[in-house]
């Protein structure tokens, strides 16, 4: 799905600090990796607390007109997300809905959140009438309770499906593998019964 940002050049890095500021690793002293992407922001935002807290964690902010009220895109990883109101959502509806549909369907990897002090029953309830109306959907529901956490589940998720993540969490699936594969007991049980199994299978002959 297009996203049409095209006057906006959108680029993803990764920083380190310099010695005056530089994060390091408190068991080692080691240099930690700080990620941070380009992300853009629907200009309906601008004022909010969000866009300060997303600016504030180094990343490259831009202001888009063309993006939908209330969204927010992270370039490099291609998820966006649609920031609502509980209690606003909850007296009209279906106006929401509408814009919900209208965001999932320009947006392939799309994510709602939610925002309420409290989730109680009617914020469940909510949630409940999204799911069913968007069954099968690619929009996934994220319920928050403030901005940081707004701020840190959106990075979270952004992080976790950006290539560079993507990656290194495959490496590490592989080489988790490979050890259980070498060392695991169990493994060798299961390895062991197979192959008594085999040696006396029916094309066996004796």
């Amino acid at each position: 799905m297009v996203i049409h940002t095209c006057d906006l050049y959108l680029e993803d890095h990764r920083t380190l600090g310099s010695p005056s500021g530089r994060p390091m690793d408190a068991r080692g002293g080691k240099e930690k990796t700080k990620w941070t992407t380009t992300i853009i922001i629907s200009s309906s935002l601008k004022s909010y607390e969000i866009a300060t807290a997303l600016e504030n964690r180094s990343h490259k902010v831009r202001y888009s007109d063309t993006l939908e009220r209330g969204s927010i895109v992270f370039s490099l990883s291609g998820v966006a997300f649609l920031l609502m109101d509980a209690k606003e959502c909850i007296s009209t509806e279906e106006i929401f809905l509408t814009k919900i549909e209208k965001f999932i369907n320009i947006h392939q990897n799309s994510f709602l959140v939610l925002f309420a002090p409290l989730h109680g029953p009617e914020e469940w309830n909510l949630m409940f009438r999204i799911h069913q109306r968007f069954l099968g959907s690619n929009l996934r529901v994220l319920p928050v309770h403030n901005t940081v956490n707004a701020a840190d589940l959106m990075c979270t998720v952004a992080k976790t499906t950006s290539k560079p993540a993507l990656d290194s969490i495959c490496y590490r699936m592989v080489t988790t593998k490979a050890y259980i594969i070498e060392q695991s007991p169990v493994w060798r049980t299961l390895q062991k019964i197979k192959l008594s199994t085999d040696s006396i299978s029916p094309n066996s002959e004796f």
